[in-house]
């Protein structure tokens, strides 16, 4: 889970926050992708549909005189073929062996599902198939935070200690700056020994006390307030802080609070024993080990050699236990699922007015030298990133997958990228590596890197 940069008013691949719910780096690697890919690009429009899950029918664009249109100095008209087209033609330099495109505009709904969600059969992905979408488990985490605070069983301005002992300055952290990641806490996910306990044992069960163990073994990294640092220790606390203020183990709260209004039945936060994904649900995959996605490890030239020529194929992280990632990433969901969460969140169907408005401008410059750049706040992120283009937006990676869900609340799109190898060869996080493509087929006046190679 970490943020990183932007080029151009676009986010590289380490700048775009909430990686993955491993990292704790501000530059963080969004997502790589497989070898031998199978590339089936099926993209298709449909009439809007609810939380359920899209059927896999290819359905015309339905444009009539009363539909609603892009807005004439933002969107394009969406072409279903070249979004197939150009999707396809991305992932395929990626090397994944599987994305997800889900696109809501006025227009309708529009889909690309490329390669498959299993190394050896030729299943392309749906909306309906779960996956583990890391860190933008953290916007549903921050949402249950302002609830609770809605309802009065906490304040922002609440310091940690009233909630959970033993952390350092916690007496002087609050609530906000834990959701704002201002804490300065050392991220847990930045420790080797995190990593080398995973690769060891890929089954065990851990919990957030355990995890916050290896974060207060560091010292803090600045005092409370004074800096912007991307760090899951924040929302491994936020976590806690929930079940004390809240009196319900977190799952239940998520289900209860966020999931079953929405009707999100492809969305849950397993328990910390648990492996399996529900069907269907895509595997994941990543060269190496679980340190190139936690603590952003470069990879050396020879498994980058290795993996472009087929000779190193991808580790199968499917049924590594999450359970270090909890409230920071430990949510598997669909992109039919995270497409209305994200929409519901962004347009005010969650809060209520007043805690709504200080969720939308909770996010500030993350670089006081660059206000104009991305910004950070109760948990989502917001860039601007064209002159009639600019979204509310989290990222998510973890060993196996890469995801990214964002609103654009101006031009009412939404937008859910997810694929099944974090990384690709060169280290790029390819969720967010076929970002600029999907965005060049919606907006009007961007000036993209539109070649993912």
């Amino acid at each position: 889970m970490r943020n990183t940069g932007a080029v151009d008013g676009i986010p590289d691949r380490t700048r775009w926050p909430g990686a993955g719910c491993g990292a704790s780096r501000t530059a963080r690697r969004l997502a790589r992708l497989a070898p031998s890919a199978v590339l089936l690009i099926a993209g298709c429009s449909v009439p809007s549909e609810g939380p359920t899950a899209l059927s896999d029918a290819t359905v015309t664009p339905a444009v009539t005189a009363s539909s609603p249109g892009p807005t004439a100095s933002a969107l394009k008209r969406i072409d279903p073929a070249a979004l197939q087209s150009a999707v396809a033609r991305a992932a395929k330099k990626l090397m994944v062996p599987g994305a997800l495109v889900l696109l809501r505009t006025p227009q309708g709904t529009y889909r690309a599902s490329v390669g498959t969600t299993e190394l050896g059969t030729a299943r392309p992905p749906t909306t309906a198939d779960h996956f583990r979408i890391a860190s933008n488990t953290k916007t549903m985490t921050a949402a249950l935070i302002l609830l609770l605070a809605q309802d009065g069983r906490l304040r922002l301005t609440d310091p940690v200690s009233a909630y959970v002992p033993g952390v350092p300055d916690g007496g002087h952290i609050t609530i906000s700056e834990l959701l704002e990641m201002r804490s300065g806490l050392h991220d847990y996910t930045a420790a080797p020994e995190l990593a080398a306990r995973m690769d060891a044992d890929p089954g065990r069960a851990v919990t957030p006390r355990e995890m916050l163990d290896i974060a207060f073994r560091h010292p803090p990294n600045f005092a409370p307030g004074a800096s912007y640092e991307y760090s899951n220790t924040n929302y491994a606390l936020l976590g806690l802080v929930a079940e004390k203020a809240g009196g319900h183990p977190l799952a239940q709260q998520f289900r209860n609070r966020l999931f079953a209004p929405l009707g999100l039945t492809h969305t849950s936060l397993p328990g910390a024993h648990d492996l399996s994904l529900p069907a269907p649900y895509s595997h994941g995959y990543m060269y190496g080990g679980s340190a190139y996605a936690l603590v952003d490890r470069p990879y050396p030239a020879g498994i980058q050699a290795a993996a472009r020529s087929g000779r190193l194929r991808p580790v199968d992280y499917t049924r590594q236990n999450p359970s270090y990632a909890t409230a920071a990433g430990g949510v598997i969901s669909s992109a039919a699922d995270l497409a209305t969460w994200t929409r519901a969140l962004a347009t005010g169907s969650i809060l209520s007015p007043a805690f709504q408005r200080q969720w939308l401008h909770s996010p500030r410059a993350e670089d006081p030298a660059a206000p104009g750049g991305q910004k950070y706040g109760y948990g989502i992120a917001h860039q601007r990133f064209g002159p009639h283009a600019a979204m509310y937006y989290h990222a998510g990676e973890l060993p196996g997958y890469n995801s990214f869900t964002g609103h654009d609340p101006d031009n009412d799109v939404t937008l859910v990228i997810w694929t099944n190898l974090t990384l690709s060869p060169d280290g790029r996080t390819t969720a967010q590596a076929l970002l600029p493509t999907v965005l060049d087929q919606i907006y009007t006046g961007l000036s993209l890197p539109t070649d993912a190679g």
